[in-house]
């Protein structure tokens, strides 16, 4: 990798000399949890089942790449989830979750510059359609948390759903996701930019013409062509002209 260098404080540069045109770039395709929005979901959930420390460590050793097998913690984080009533979900989205500083306006001018939009997480379809709804994106892939009872009943089983393309979406998938992306709207993956903080976006990020990495984990950082450190998303305009 070579040598990182500081463009502005806080926004550090790796291979890369600005500036750069968006139009130059046909997809970019953001992580959720951490990236675009404040929180991780699945933490906020456990807070009201009583177990947000527990689960919050699990989550961030897995997002600092400490833990291998990303599906096996999160169905372990997932697996305390049981019994949590799906009021809980809704609180968590009223109540907790926010966009990150800078994320509109950085849609916004992907969308305006004729970019498409695709959230790929590893959280719950929950909340990542009503992002999409929220910031009008073109697509999303995530996992589904499987619901047992009724209305006022509906409580979370500990599981998660199996879904057409496969089980659960972690880093391999998210790359998959980016590249049969590309391939349907006849783009190369050199044309796509990956925004993302966590472990399990080195593979989306690896396979992208440009890597952006937001307040990221180390690991992310170093890897990244552009790491944002300070500020918010829409830092990533300053490198465009």
């Amino acid at each position: 990798m070579s040598t990182p260098r500081q463009f502005a404080p806080g926004l550090t540069l790796r291979g890369l000399t600005p500036p750069l045109r968006l139009a130059d770039f046909k997809l970019i395709a953001f992580d959720m949890d951490s990236t675009l929005i404040n929180i991780e979901c699945v933490d906020e959930i456990a807070d009201a089942a009583g177990r947000k420390a527990e689960v919050a460590a699990i989550t961030e050793a897995a997002m600092r790449g400490e833990i291998a097998d990303y599906k096996a913690s999160l169905r372990q984080r997932v697996a305390l989830l049981k019994g949590v009533p799906v009021s809980a979900l809704h609180e968590v989205y009223e109540q907790r979750l926010q966009l990150n500083p800078g994320a509109e306006t950085l849609v916004r001018a992907c969308q305006a510059a004729g970019l498409k939009t695709l959230l790929v997480s590893g959280g719950f379809t929950f909340f990542t359609d009503r992002i999409r709804n929220r910031l009008q994106l073109d697509d999303t892939r995530s996992n589904v948390l499987e619901v047992e009872g009724r209305g006022a009943d509906e409580r979370l089983t500990g599981r998660m759903v199996d879904q057409p393309w496969g089980d659960i979406c972690d880093g391999a998938e998210k790359r998959r996701m980016l590249l049969q992306t590309c391939e349907q709207l006849g783009i190369s993956s050199q044309q796509a930019i990956a925004v993302g903080d966590g472990a399990n976006d080195l593979p989306m990020m690896g396979a992208a013409g440009l890597s952006v990495a937001y307040h990221a984990k180390p690991a992310v950082r170093d890897q990244a062509m552009v790491s944002i450190d300070e500020g918010g998303l829409a830092r990533l305009l300053e490198l465009t002209e």
